[in-house]
Order: C-alpha cells, then sequence, then structure tokens
C-alpha cells in the first residue's frame, strides 16, 4: 500500500482537498493519512478539525502548534512547535508521500520537517504570486522542498519550472477546488438559508478579509475604510462574514466584524467557517464577493460572480475579467462596489472566463499520486534552463 498523507491547517484548504482525500481513500493500493493541525485545532477558529471527522474521515495525528497571540514572535514559534509535531507524526506514521496545498506556515513547518525525513511532497498552487503576503515567500519554499508540482495555469507550470524544478515532475492540472465544482452538489437558496438562518435577499455580500502580512499592522486600518465602505451602502445592504485566518494582526479583525453584526444584527451575520459547501453555495446567489481572499480570484469567477479585491495580498496572481482591484480606502472600495454592483458590470461578469479553469482536475492528480514512481523521488536535481 502507498501511503497518501494529506495535511491541512485551516477550513478553506481543507474544503479544496476533501474530495481528493476520499478519492485516495476509495483507491485500490492507496491507503489515506490524515494529519489535522493548526487552526483545525483551535477553538478560537471553531475547532474545525470536527467537520473534517464528521465528513468521514479519520484524523491520524492531531499536531497542536497554534499560540493564541497573532503577532511576528507568535506565528514564528506556531512554527517551531509544528516542525516538533510533524517530526512525531511522521515517526508514527511513515507516509511514503505528503500532499500539501497552498502557502500557509504550518505548511511551512510540515514540509521542512519532512525534508529531514526524506519524505516525498506533493504541492498544489506552487509557482503563484500574492506580493502583499509572507505567503509568497512560503509558497516559493515549499516548492522547492517538494518533489511534485501540481499547478493551476500553464504560467504557474512555467514559474516552478523557472524555480529549477525538473519539467517531468510539474504538472499544469488547473486548480482543485473548481474541479471539485462539477462533482458537488451545491445547496438550494431556501435549503442554504435555512442553515445559515439568514435570508439572502436583495443585495448580498459575501465578505472575507485577511491582514496583509508584508505590511506593518495596515490590517485594522483597511478593515475598518472596507466597514466604512459597506455602511455607505445603504441598510438595504446584507452582509455574509467569513472571519480571517490565523495570520499576524489578525485577530483584531474578528473583533472588528463582531461589533459591525452587533451593530446591524438584522443584515449582516458572521461565521468562524462555513464550510466548503455552504461557502461555495453561496456564490451562486450573492452580488459579490468582497475582501482580500484568493477564492475571490479563483472559485468566484467560475459563478459568474463578481469579486471586489482589495489591496495588495493578491498583487501578482492572474485574475478573470470580473474581478476589480481596489486600493484599501474607504473611496476607492465605495467606488468599487458600486462598479460591481452595477448592471453593466454583472454582464462582464457573466462574460468572463476563469484562467484557473481546467477539466479533470483531481483524477490528473490522484492518477499521478498512484502511479508516479518513488523510487529516488526525495533525491533532487536542480533544473537549469541556463547551464554555465
Amino acid at each position: 500500500m502507498r501511503k497518501i498523507c494529506v495535511i491541512t491547517g485551516s477550513r478553506a484548504e481543507y474544503g479544496l482537498l476533501a474530495p481528493l482525500m476520499r478519492r485516495i481513500r476509495e483507491t485500490e493500493g492507496l491507503q489515506l493519512q490524515v494529519i489535522a493541525t493548526c487552526m483545525h485545532l483551535s477553538p478560537e477558529f471553531g475547532l474545525t478539525y470536527r467537520e473534517i471527522e464528521r465528513d468521514g474521515f479519520f484524523i491520524d495525528k492531531k499536531v497542536e502548534m497554534l499560540l493564541s497571540a497573532d503577532t511576528a514572535s507568535a506565528t514564528a514559534k506556531s512554527v517551531g512547535l509544528g516542525t516538533i509535531g510533524f517530526a512525531d507524526a511522521y515517526t508514527d506514521l511513515k507516509p511514503d508521500l505528503l500532499v500539501v496545498l497552498g502557502d500557509r506556515f504550518e505548511l511551512l513547518a510540515a514540509v521542512s520537517s519532512a525534508l529531514f525525513f526524506k519524505i516525498p511532497v506533493a504541492h498544489l498552487h506552487g509557482g503563484e504570486i500574492t506580493e502583499g503576503a509572507y505567503d509568497d515567500s512560503i509558497r516559493h519554499a515549499i516548492t522547492k522542498m517538494s518533489h511534485l508540482h501540481f499547478t493551476s495555469t500553464e504560467a504557474y507550470r512555467r514559474r516552478v519550472i523557472a524555480l529549477g524544478e525538473q519539467p517531468d515532475r510539474v504538472f499544469y492540472v488547473g486548480a482543485i477546488g473548481i474541479d471539485n465544482l462539477r462533482h458537488l452538489t451545491l445547496m438550494k437558496k431556501s435549503e442554504l438559508e435555512e442553515s445559515l438562518s439568514f435570508a439572502l435577499d436583495g443585495i448580498t455580500l459575501l465578505v472575507t478579509f485577511h491582514p496583509v502580512t508584508m505590511e506593518e499592522q495596515t490590517a485594522t486600518q483597511q478593515f475598518t475604510a472596507l466597514l466604512a465602505a459597506l455602511e455607505g451602502l445603504g441598510q438595504e445592504v446584507r452582509v455574509l462574514f467569513t472571519k480571517p485566518n490565523a495570520d499576524t494582526d489578525g485577530r483584531p479583525l474578528i473583533g472588528l466584524i463582531d461589533e459591525y453584526v452587533a451593530r446591524h444584527p438584522q443584515t449582516s451575520l458572521a461565521f468562524h467557517s462555513l464550510g466548503a459547501l455552504r461557502y461555495l453555495s453561496a456564490m451562486q446567489y450573492v452580488a459579490a464577493v468582497v475582501g482580500n481572499s484568493s477564492s475571490g480570484l479563483i472559485e468566484a469567477p467560475s459563478f459568474h460572480c463578481p469579486t471586489v479585491d482589495i489591496g495588495d495580498r493578491q498583487k501578482g496572481r492572474l485574475r478573470a475579467g470580473s474581478v476589480i482591484h481596489c486600493l484599501p480606502t474607504t473611496e476607492a472600495i465605495g467606488k468599487a462596489l458600486h462598479t460591481a454592483l452595477s448592471p453593466a458590470f454583472k454582464v462582464r461578469a457573466m462574460e468572463a472566463t476563469n484562467p484557473y479553469e481546467r477539466a479533470h482536475t483531481t483524477d490528473e492528480i490522484l492518477n499521478i499520486l498512484a502511479a508516479f514512481p518513488l523510487e529516488g523521488l526525495a533525491r533532487k536535481q536542480f533544473y537549469d534552463p541556463y547551464p554555465l
């Protein structure tokens, strides 16, 4: 049996990985292992490991690592704790191959630890650029410690190769979250409203905003500007918030969200985690996705849903014509919101093509995970297109 260990530390990444995890579990010759870590194990962020268990997965190891602070010091110490915890987990599980997605600090700990165990790593969503967050550097570091690469666009495949990765180990497969939509039965509006206890009437916005971690303590200022812009839209606008991740300077944003909801109890609601099904289902019915989450650039365009992308967190990522970028000021956000909600822009969003969309993403990943030779995979050679 080839032991495939999937590592997940956040609600969003788990929602993307869950269908692949099911396929691994159901495939003859493969054994699924699951490690849950970071926000999944935190009461402050909703103890979302329970969602993994409710979905029928067995969690083989839980790696506690998240300190209850969002300073740079706490984040760095969390990475250290994670590195120790993953070392213990790998000693017990002895996986043949790790699967990680994205660029969060807990994955830096997971992959750094795996390096010393000589465990090959399969990385999803490498080669992307998000200049506003330290996730950008983490993503490239994970690429250099990974051995199989699954990119969401051809441009990102070329970038991973430019980082020195062997071309025959880099696969353009598309964004797995979009492929998941083809196999997911989304909720009807009435079903979703009942689940949320919140009506998606009139103009409803889905808002997710994370700190721009390469900037110095701008999160509160930028999010306050966003809230002021929402206030300026008037009482008829309804807001569905998902709370930020455990990033540096993220916790003050949670308090601001709670205060906003307390002031607007009839027209706003907030969740630590909607879960993948409710989050994606909501994109069908909201007027726009607002904030700086990657989901506004990757998944929302497939719903032909306008996106208002604020600030520099996603700077450098490819974007569809349905995405409006704006500065993180009240005036700029307000102007972008009015554009996104205009009839003319809704037509544009309906006509937009999603650059991350590709057929059979999960099948391609699964087939490679199952069949790619593991012998010698952990030994890497630098690929130099311009040799000396």
